[in-house]
């Protein structure tokens, strides 16, 4: 993914490659240290997950993210758009790019209608570590990361698969904690303990909250950005365009979802399948009510006392 957006002198790429190549002992250091961490099965073909820093993680993020914690400076005007995998990102990503980018182009002209919304906002695990790329000042500030709060660099908080698990087999491993990202509730924890402690640099959202009035949260996410809307844009409706134009359904409509592919490292994704159904509540069809029994108590007893809680009939 050498390049992010189209050519546009309005569009500049947050990242431009590097003429000499990132050191191979440095990674091979990385490399190194993750050989060395405790292993579990993991849910996909990826490999095995590795233990590090109290989280799994499949081996191949994991060397990225261990080379960013030591190379990566964030700018003071960087965005991270921070979610637990499979948790709304693919939607975030397009609403925060459409938002960002909205004075360059129009629903006509944007790279979201052509590109999927992962090759428009950049992960830090593979972008910046694995392929050697490095952030230029006056970019564009958006950046992913599935990396918990505790584990992203510190210049952040101080500025072809087998077939898949069963269900059964993939639940078992989830409430166990051993997802990729996981523990689940140790990552919502970290960004929710974060976020009371410095509402002014991070704004936790929760996919519900975002799903049942859109139009409030884009608004409220591109103040918080440093991309508030004008009295004349909302007038003209311009929130009512994003959220309509990054919807579920006008999204996963696009030719690009319905037939490309998108390449998270060495592994290639059918774009289509990181559209799942975007409804609320849509688990009743998927888990037994033992399930979801069992997933209320954990979350009840992981994060009941520090306040965070998630209407039952929505999670």
């Amino acid at each position: 993914m050498e390049s992010h957006f189209p050519s546009d002198k309005n569009a500049p790429s947050k990242f431009s490659k590097e003429e000499d190549e990132i050191s191979p002992k440095t990674l091979e250091t990385c490399r190194d240290m993750v050989s060395a961490l405790p292993r579990e099965n993991g849910w996909k073909a990826y490999g095995d997950i590795c233990f590090y820093q109290g989280f799994w993680c499949y081996s191949y993020l994991l060397e990225g993210a261990i080379f960013a914690q030591d190379h990566y400076k964030a700018q003071p005007t960087d965005i991270f758009i921070c979610s637990v995998p499979k948790s709304g990102t693919t939607w975030l990503k397009s609403l925060t790019f459409a938002i960002v980018t909205r004075t360059q182009f129009d629903n006509s002209t944007s790279p979201l209608l052509n590109q999927n919304p992962h090759n428009c906002v950049p992960l830090l695990e593979i972008d910046f570590s694995r392929k050697g790329i490095k952030p230029e000042p006056g970019s564009l500030p958006l950046m992913s990361t599935h990396l918990p709060y505790a584990s992203l660099p510190k210049s952040i908080i101080d500025s072809g698969l087998q077939e898949p698990m069963s269900l059964e087999e993939t639940f078992e491993l989830f409430c166990k904690g051993f997802s990729d990202y996981g523990p689940y509730w140790d990552h919502l924890l970290g960004y929710w303990k974060a976020s009371l402690e410095q509402p002014e640099k991070i704004l936790f959202l929760k996919y519900e909250d975002l799903i049942k009035d859109t139009s409030f949260y884009v608004k409220k996410m591109a103040e918080f950005m440093g991309y508030p809307f004008s009295l004349e844009e909302e007038k003209e409706g311009k929130i009512q365009d994003i959220v309509q134009f990054c919807s579920f359904e006008n999204m996963s409509n696009l030719e690009i979802s319905k037939t490309g592919k998108y390449s998270s490292d060495s592994i290639l994704v059918e774009i289509k399948t990181l559209y799942r159904k975007g409804k609320i509540g849509d688990w009743k069809n998927c888990l037994t009510p033992e399930m979801a029994e069992r997933l209320d108590k954990i979350t009840e007893q992981k994060l009941g006392e520090f306040g965070l809680s998630f209407a039952k009939n929505d999670a």
